[in-house]
């Protein structure tokens, strides 16, 4: 009895192990998409997004929902984007080339600490900052902070004239594992800007229950 149980619980390990999977799964946390959606976010091609994203679903990580000639996927539940995270900070912590490959990365001194949520969330209702959601648009709509800009990584360097030059700039995007925002961190203080990240993503943000934004017009806007 007990090795069967261990056996389904592997199920879950089995799926878990590759990193495209793991990838697919970050970008499901940001909200629900098409299988082309997810392909191009991964530069996977649209059959081999669809037979990972089949695994995931077997495994019950993933949940999907037909739509005319297009499926669509999202998370499973908020409990899948707990387990993500989860496994992200324990390799972070636990595999030294995990922890060296992200210090490597993100090397850039005390001026570079990360903002941690609640003290975002204090900033942001004082109006002391200027909350930038780098990622792509589609994602922005479903779901992001509250008065957070929509200005994906990509159009950053146009968009930053219209940031008064006064104003501190904090950047989030994906996850712990997502560098878009250091990406936005480092062009920002290249062009004389205060900018530093958010200690992790939006997901994160979302499952401590810190208010969320959304223009998405499904109903459930999120995981479900």
């Amino acid at each position: 009895m007990k090795h069967r149980l261990y056996e389904e619980v592997a199920r879950l390990t089995k799926a878990l192990a590759s990193p495209r999977r793991l990838e697919l799964l970050e970008v499901l946390a940001q909200g629900e998409r098409s299988v082309e959606a997810v392909a191009q976010a991964t530069g996977l091609s649209v059959a081999n997004a669809s037979q990972h994203l089949q695994v995931l679903r077997e495994a019950r990580l993933v949940e999907g929902r037909k739509q005319g000639l297009f499926v669509h996927y999202r998370l499973a539940g908020d409990d899948v984007a707990n387990l993500l995270t989860t496994v992200t900070r324990v390799a972070e912590r636990r595999l030294a080339e995990v922890d060296r490959l992200i210090r490597k990365y993100r090397d850039q001194g005390d001026e570079f600490e990360p903002v941690g949520r609640r003290d975002l969330l204090a900033r942001v209702r004082s109006g002391e900052v200027v909350v930038l959601d780098v990622r792509p648009e589609e994602e922005y709509r479903a779901g992001h902070i509250p008065g957070a800009l929509s200005v994906p990584l990509a159009v950053l360097d146009r968009r930053l004239r219209a940031i008064p030059r006064k104003a501190e700039i904090v950047a989030y995007c994906r996850g712990p594992f997502c560098l878009l925002a250091d990406d936005a961190v480092r062009l920002a203080r290249a062009r004389g800007r205060r900018a530093r990240r958010l200690e992790d993503g939006f997901p994160e943000w979302r499952a401590a229950g810190l208010p969320v934004e959304t223009e998405d017009p499904r109903p459930e806007g999120g995981y479900r």
